[in-house]
């Protein structure tokens, strides 16, 4: 049996609930499941391969791209001396999350470029990308595992378009690089518009768990992170500790503690999103599912139910959150942390949490690795949008009253083990952000009903497939809000023609995963508000009591 007091790097406070998780290690060892999985032993999950034999290739990617380190720092090297300063990476979901994470964890002490990230199909938020830049000195990096994905394809032609205007189409294609599975769309466009370079992923992995792919160290390489380091760290890694892992996340959520709260140190908070899209996508199917919480504020005991199990990651030194969690040991609630030695610990971190994650789908009787109702919300916008290429509107959508008493009244209905999912089809901006917290906050302690917030559409590449998988205990709550101004998608890169603004295709989006909910389960319960400009204000309102 494991011990969980001798795994090092993490330490576990589960009460009651620590005999289950004794008897599953047990059970795995017994099974020899951790070999199984080494093995790619496809019937670890399911007794047919799948989706699931093509698509184990994370579980050696780490060793294999230390050959690619070489070539990775020499197009860093190499961009920096052509006089490049920043980096604007265009993707989604898996192919945006980490990223984000080494550009807000690593670029203030590495010696790198300064990497921003564009996963919002908001009119505004991609023309305040477009303001901020200078084409001259920036790299567009164009991410897609399928090479087809329609809001990285729209930011690509909307940027080349831009940097064509600016430089001419002769030099456009040297501000661009592709990372995509061999022989996608992508691929073709990248010879086409000549682009400076494309790197092929291995097609066995799937977008969520590709941090320590290209998709991953292509943006870590440009930023300045040491790949070298990271990969070892991902090597590092024992399966003691993912079996651990793995086996609680799977038993406490069948124990009816299935809201796994994140909370990190401040230098590493932004992990968080990346383990969100990990555990959602990969469980929330087939009925049942883990809901990671992540961005919460941390609470007293008594704002929470009995839903919960908390895990801490703590970076050495930091005691930000130890009083806060020590409280909720103590009044109850199940606790795992893990200790970080520094920022270069997340490489780990990475294989840890793919690996537990593929041991609680084993444990949950789930294939963690598909994302079948992920396609119905995108099948249903684009019906959206073929009926605004014909009539030339979209559907009317059926919007409730901007007030407090709205809001109560919809999540007065909730039962104990819901949870409040927040879906923003706004910019993303500090002010939205800081709105949306204080919102978040107030239901959570009003209703001890656990809360999540996604911004629209990259929620849909994140939780989209939780949310329309699970039991269907999840309260909707969406938010759209009118542009300042819109902005063209060009039907081809290089041309002017334009058939569709951005400010279509999210209302599109909106509409369509609205849809895809109510379709998914009769017990999912959405109410949608439309916040006009002044998206603080109306979030504001909606927190009024009521």
């Amino acid at each position: 049996m494991i011990d969980s007091s001798h795994l090092p790097g993490l330490s576990a406070n589960l009460g009651d609930y620590q005999a289950a998780v004794d008897a599953a290690l047990v059970e795995m060892a017994d099974r020899a499941i951790m070999r199984r999985i080494w093995a790619k032993d496809h019937t670890v999950w399911k007794p047919e391969p799948v989706e699931i034999g093509n698509r184990l290739g994370w579980l050696d990617i780490a060793p294999r791209l230390e050959a690619e380190i070489g070539r990775l720092t020499t197009l860093a090297k190499q961009v920096q001396a052509d006089g490049f300063t920043d980096v604007l990476l265009l993707g989604m979901g898996g192919s945006s999350l980490a990223p984000e994470l080494f550009a807000k964890t690593f670029s203030a002490e590495a010696d790198g470029l300064n990497l921003n990230v564009l996963d919002s199909t908001d009119a505004d938020a991609v023309r305040a990308q477009a303001a901020r830049i200078d084409p001259a000195q920036t790299l567009f990096i164009v991410a897609t595992k399928s090479g087809g994905t329609v809001e990285t394809l729209s930011f690509f032609k909307y940027f080349y378009n831009l940097t064509a205007a600016a430089l001419g189409t002769e030099n456009a294609g040297q501000h661009f690089i592709a990372i995509t599975d061999p022989g996608s769309k992508l691929e073709k466009l990248a010879a086409d518009y000549h682009f400076r370079d494309t790197f092929l992923n291995d097609a066995n992995i799937g977008g969520r768990y590709s941090a320590l792919s290209f998709f991953g160290l292509v943006p870590a390489a440009l930023v300045g992170v040491d790949l070298s380091t990271l990969l070892a760290r991902a090597q590092s890694v024992g399966d003691e500790q993912a079996a651990f892992l793995g086996a609680a996340l799977a038993e406490l959520a069948q124990a009816g503690r299935d809201k796994l709260t994140i909370a990190a140190s401040p230098p590493i908070a932004s992990f968080g999103g990346w383990v969100e899209q990990l555990i959602a996508e990969s469980t929330g199917k087939d009925g049942k599912g883990i809901v990671p919480v992540v961005g919460e504020p941390l609470g007293s005991p008594a704002v929470y139910g009995d839903d919960r199990l908390f895990v801490y990651l703590r970076l050495a030194g930091d005691v930000t959150h130890d009083a806060e969690f020590e409280r909720l040991a103590a009044a109850g609630h199940p606790l795992i942390t893990l200790d970080l030695a520094d920022r270069y610990d997340l490489g780990g971190q990475f294989f840890l949490w793919e690996m537990a994650t593929a041991v609680a789908g084993h444990r949950l009787g789930i294939q963690p690795f598909d994302q079948p109702n992920v396609e119905a919300a995108k099948r249903l916008a684009q019906r959206m949008v073929a009926e605004y290429m014909e009539k030339g509107e979209l559907p009317a959508g059926d919007w409730a009253d901007v007030t407090a008493a709205t809001l109560h009244q919809f999540l007065a209905q909730s039962q104990p083990g819901d949870y409040i999912a927040l879906q923003a089809y706004v910019a993303p901006t500090p002010e939205t952000d800081a709105a949306l917290l204080a919102l978040r906050a107030a239901l959570r302690d009003r209703y001890r009903l656990a809360t999540t917030v996604g911004y629209g559409p990259r929620f849909l590449h994140s939780t989209g497939q939780l949310h329309k998988g699970d039991g269907g205990n999840g309260r909707f709550i969406q938010f759209v809000s009118d542009l300042v101004e819109d902005a063209a998608i060009p039907d081809t890169a290089g041309q002017p023609d334009s058939t569709m603004t951005f400010g279509v295709l999210k209302l599109a989006q909106a509409l369509g995963d609205a849809l895809a909910l109510r379709n998914a389960n009769p017990n999912r319960s959405v109410i949608r508000f439309h916040l006009g400009q002044d998206v603080a204000a109306g979030l504001k309102a909606l927190q009024e009591e009521g």
